[in-house]
Parts: C-alpha cells; structure tokens; sequence
C-alpha cells in the first residue's frame, strides 16, 4: 500500500523530503525551542511566516522540477489544510483550557503532537490513495462524507465537546496511574518506585486522537484536488508544521472569526460536490483546479472579511445601560 504511493516518484524525492523536515523539526526543538518558554504572538508570526515562506520556496521547486499543474495542485492542497488546521486551533484551545496546561509547556505537547500527526498522516494518505487506486467507487464515497460533514458543521452545536470522554483518554486512565498534578514538562514521572502518567501526557493524546479525527476530514478533501501522492503529503505536511504556530498566533484573537467555521464547512461541501460530480452517471464533469483554487479562495477571504466587517455584538454590560448608576 505505502510502496504504491512511494512508487510514484524517485525515492531519492521522498528521502530528500524526510530529510528536511526531520532537519527542520531537530532545528526547532533542539535550537529555537531547547528551553521551554511562552510562545508570544510575535514570535508566533514570524514563525508563520517562516513555515510559509518555506512552503512557497517548495511550491516553486515543484513547479520547476514538475510544471505548472502540480504546483498549483500542492498551493490549492496547502491552502486547504491550512484553512482546515483553524478547526483544529479551536479544539486545541479547549483541550489546553481544560486542562489549565501551563503556557510554557503548550509548545512542548503541541510539538511532539505534530510528529505523531505526520506519521498518521502518512498511513491515513497512503491508505486512502491506495484505496482510489483500486475502488475507483470509493472517491464518491469520500465526496458524500465531504458533503455530510460540511453540512453537520456548518449546523449550531448544541454542546461543547468534552476532552475527558475522548476514548484515548480513558484508556490512558485505565492503565496508568496520573499524577494530581502537572510534573514540570514531563510526560511520566516515577513516585516510590511506581511509573506515572501526568496530565500533560493527557493532554498530548487527546491531540493526537483529535488530529486523527480531523485526518478522516482533510485527507479526502484534498485527495478530491489531486492524487499525486508526493503532493498530497508534503502539502499536508507544510500545513502540519505550520499549525503550532497558527495556534499561538490565533489562540488569543479567534473569537474574531465568527464565519470562519461557515467557510470551511462551504469547503468541504464544494470539495465534495467537486468530486461527486466526476461520477459517469452524473456527467463525468471535472471541475478544473484553477477554478477549485478560485472558489476556495472566494470562499476563505469573504468568510473573513465578513467576521471582521460582522463583528459578534457582546451583550450590554448593566454598567453600561441608560440610567445604570456610575
């Protein structure tokens, strides 16, 4: 299954591109971030930018090694993710609320959170091409399942999700004793002998497992722009690097994008419907990737242009009511 995906280019390729986002990832952790300190949103930014500007100089290296369709295959992909990694961002601000994890040590959780992604992301794309390959049915399958979920989030919810009933996390409770409290940055820590989780190794399996939920939405949405395997990885990738730092980029001023989530439930929807539409008893039409691009495009700058035009009226404050005593 994996060997069909490698099999798609050299396997030079795909070493030189493990190769540097391992560099990439060592330079991070072991230079930039070797002692645990808060991320601020200024340094967030500027490492927003750097994995940007990084994706883009990789953007042209594909357009040059591979053409224009590739390339613009790999920036339509990259946006997508992108866009879809600010779902994430709302959940990460739940888990890390509700834990009261320290500031200091979110970089840490979110850091090792992202190598798990890129090997889940892998299995996820490996297996998902895989499937395309030999069930063409299949790409109508995920269209549906894009359609259905764009719909479910684009509905109110009625409730907040609950990180102590993610499944992981119980399971983890089960077998390992955990500590009351946070043990400086540690994952375990032994008491008398005896090996205990901490509460930050919750926190980081409730990432994982919720980047594993977001994978069952982003891999087929981007296996609806291309099936170019190199392309579908390494843009998943570049957007995965880039996700801590939209997080702490974001996590202080997301209430600002109320029609984001509606955004990227239109996404998905249009992705869906994009590859429905391939579909021989409905026409077989393909819908071009410059006009994908397009509409992906339209799409994110209204939402967001409309949040910050639209801005969420707050409730008055009795303070501030006519006749309220000063």
């Amino acid at each position: 299954m994996i060997l069909a995906v490698i099999d798609q280019l050299p396997l030079w390729a795909w070493a030189a591109f493990m190769l540097f986002i391992v560099a990439m990832l060592a330079l991070d952790l072991g230079v930039f971030h070797k002692n645990s300190h808060e991320i601020k949103t200024k340094e967030a930014l500027i490492w927003c930018a750097v994995w940007f500007t990084l994706a883009m100089a990789f953007n042209a290296i594909i357009y040059f090694w591979r053409g224009p369709q590739p390339a613009m295959e790999f920036f339509t992909g990259y946006l997508i993710e992108i866009c879809l990694s600010v779902d994430n961002v709302f959940v990460f601000i739940l888990i890390f609320t509700f834990f009261k994890v320290p500031k200091i040590h979110q970089h840490r959780v979110l850091f090792w959170g992202i190598i798990g992604a890129v090997v889940m992301r892998a299995l996820f794309i490996a297996g998902g091409i895989a499937l395309l390959s030999t069930l063409d049915w299949v790409l109508y399958v995920f269209g549906a399942f894009l359609i259905f979920t764009g719909i479910k989030m684009a509905l109110p919810k009625s409730e907040e999700a609950d990180p102590e009933k993610n499944i992981a996390v119980r399971l983890v409770r089960k077998f390992f004793p955990v500590t009351p409290t946070f043990v400086g940055g540690k994952f375990f820590t032994t008491i008398n002998g005896r090996r205990y989780a901490t509460p930050l190794f919750i926190v980081l399996i409730a990432i994982e497992t919720t980047d594993v939920i977001f994978a069952v939405d982003s891999i087929p949405a981007i296996l609806g722009i291309t099936k170019d395997g190199f392309i579908v990885f390494t843009s998943n990738i570049f957007a995965i690097l880039g996700l801590r730092s939209l997080y702490f980029a974001l996590s202080g001023s997301m209430q600002l994008f109320r029609f984001l989530g509606l955004g990227l439930a239109l996404i998905l929807i249009f992705i869906g419907v994009k590859m429905v539409l391939t579909w021989d008893l409905l026409g077989g039409h393909h819908v071009p990737i410059g006009l994908s691009l397009g509409v992906i495009g339209g799409i994110i700058a209204v939402s967001v242009i409309a949040s910050l035009v639209f801005k969420e009226k707050k409730p008055d404050h009795p303070a501030n009511l006519p006749g309220s005593p000063q």
